[in-house]
C-alpha cells in the first residue's frame, strides 16, 4: 500500500499539475455509504498484499478476479491474495493466493486509461451465497442517467478505518460534462458518477460499480472524495469487455 502512495506521490512530482488531478484510489473510503452483507455482494473480494487490504475486486469467474490495474502495477503475484466470502475485510470468510496478475496491455499508469486488470487465483472459489460472480454490461448497454451501487471496504467519513463492507448509491454524471472538469481526460474507456454526499475513495480502487446486476465501472481515480465539484471515475467495462473476456478462457 505504501509502495503504491510512494510511486504516486513520484509520478505527481515529476509531471507537475498536469497529473494533480489524476489521484488513483488507492486505500480510503466509500463516502456517505452504510453497512453491507456480503451476501448482498456476493462478487465483493479484498485483494490484498501479505494479509493487508490493498484494493477492492470482483469475481468473474471461478478462479478469476477483475480489479484496477493500478492495485497492481508495483507488485507480484506471490504477495497478493484475495479474501472472499467475508464482509470483514480483516477476518472471516476464504483467502486464496493469487497465481497470475494479467493487465491490459494498453493501461498507461499516467493517465490511468484501460485500468483494468484480471488476477487468477491458484484455486477455484467455491460458489456460495457469498461468493457468486457478476455478469458483465452489455457492449451496447446506454450510458446516462443510470443508478449504481459501489461497494468496498476503507474508512468512513469521520477517516476511520471500518472492518464491514460498505456500499454507497450512485448517479451516472454526464460524460461531455466530467470531459470539461476534467480538462478532457475523460476517454471512452472511462465512466463518471457521483451523488451528494456520496463518493468510493482509496481503498475502494478495483472494486465494481453495478448497474441492475451487471458490473458497468472499475473503481479507478478522482479528485478528492466526496467533492461534488469532481464526479469519481471509474473504468468503462463495457469498452473493456474485449480484454477482459480474453482472460476467462
Amino acid at each position: 500500500m505504501f509502495r503504491l502512495l510512494l510511486i504516486s506521490a513520484l509520478a505527481v512530482s515529476a509531471l507537475g499539475a498536469k497529473l494533480q488531478t489524476r489521484t488513483p484510489r488507492l486505500d480510503g473510503r466509500i463516502v456517505g455509504g452504510h453497512d453491507a452483507d456480503i451476501k448482498e455482494y456476493p462478487y465483493q473480494v479484498s485483494l490484498q498484499s501479505s494479509g493487508r487490504h490493498i484494493c477492492g475486486g470482483s469475481i468473474i469467474g471461478p478462479n478469476k478476479i477483475l480489479t484496477a490495474a493500478h492495485c497492481t502495477n508495483s507488485f507480484s503475484a506471490d504477495v497478493l491474495t484475495i479474501r472472499h466470502s467475508s464482509s470483514n475485510r480483516g477476518t472471516g470468510g476464504t483467502v486464496i493466493q493469487v497465481g497470475k496478475i494479467t493487465q491490459n496491455p494498453a493501461y498507461d499508469p499516467l493517465e490511468l486509461n484501460n485500468d483494468v486488470c484480471v488476477l487468477t487465483l491458484t484455486e477455484n472459489i467455491k460458489e456460495t451465497l457469498s461468493s457468486k460472480p457478476i455478469q458483465m454490461v452489455d457492449v451496447d448497454a446506454k450510458e446516462g442517467d443510470r443508478k449504481a451501487v459501489c461497494t468496498g471496504w476503507g474508512a468512513n467519513i469521520s477517516g476511520l478505518f471500518s472492518y464491514k463492507l460498505q456500499a454507497v448509491e450512485l448517479d451516472e454524471f454526464n460524460r461531455e460534462q466530467c470531459n470539461q472538469i476534467y480538462d478532457g481526460r475523460i476517454t471512452d474507456a472511462m465512466l463518471c458518477f457521483r451523488s451528494p454526499g456520496k463518493d468510493s475513495c482509496q481503498g475502494d480502487s478495483g472494486g465494481p460499480l453495478v448497474v441492475d446486476g451487471k458490473q458497468v465501472g472499475i473503481v479507478s481515480w478522482g479528485y478528492g472524495c466526496g467533492d461534488m465539484e469532481y464526479p469519481g471515475v471509474y473504468s468503462n467495462v463495457a469498452s473493456l469487455r474485449t480484454f477482459i473476456y480474453g482472460q476467462l478462457d
